[in-house]
């Protein structure tokens, strides 16, 4: 269903046009995570919640804290896995966008995620954004207080959209910025976000 469109590699980031999510969540919080999702004029555009101790992730985003309008479920076909896939479904057709699966053994040295279509078809990837990086963020003292970034770029390695950490003691914050011209549903690349805050920060 999606197909990649091709990017010059030798195009610069800066004059493409852009489209930017903030997703921020409280750390210090007690039993469950609150997400808000903010557009680049920081106007509320999603809000989710993730109770602590749950055998299966079912993450539901709603536009905002009323939790009256469902916009996306985020839902694990299994219970807690390292490596386990998550459905993305459109609420408001209870259609399926595409999946998200971590890869768990992979992700030990540097967070991968694989991103597929409906049908379940590897249309891309989602990186920690070094491998020497990961590594320090993992072994130095300290090294957990290097923001992470991550990209998500198609088959063909064209970059697709970033998705980049802020340091900040108290609220933990991700920048998501879709590419122009991405082929990936922004309900899907926004859900990668909220899974990377709420799975990869658990990591922390």
């Amino acid at each position: 269903m999606f197909q990649p469109v091709m990017r010059p590699h030798h195009e610069e980031k800066s004059t493409m046009a852009e489209i930017q999510y903030t997703i921020r969540r409280k750390i210090f919080t007690f039993l469950t995570s609150k997400f808000h999702i903010y557009d680049a004029s920081e106007k509320l555009v999603g809000y989710s919640e993730q109770k602590a101790f749950k055998l299966k992730e079912d993450i539901r985003i709603y536009s905002d804290e009323a939790k009256t309008d469902e916009r996306v479920m985020i839902k694990a076909r299994q219970i807690i896995d390292f490596g386990a896939a998550y459905d993305v479904i459109d609420a408001s057709t209870h259609e399926k966008v595409g999946a998200l699966k971590r890869k768990g053994f992979a992700s030990i040295l540097r967070d991968s995620w694989v991103v597929m279509d409906p049908d379940d078809r590897e249309i891309g990837k989602i990186q920690e954004d070094s491998m020497t990086m990961a590594m320090i963020r993992r072994f130095l003292p300290l090294g957990n207080l290097i923001p992470q970034s991550y990209h998500l770029s198609d088959q063909q390695q064209v970059e697709l959209a970033s998705f980049r950490q802020h340091f900040n003691p108290f609220v933990q914050k991700l920048t998501v910025t879709v590419y122009d011209g991405c082929p990936v549903s922004k309900l899907l690349v926004l859900s990668a976000g909220v899974l990377l805050v709420a799975i990869e920060g658990r990591q922390q």
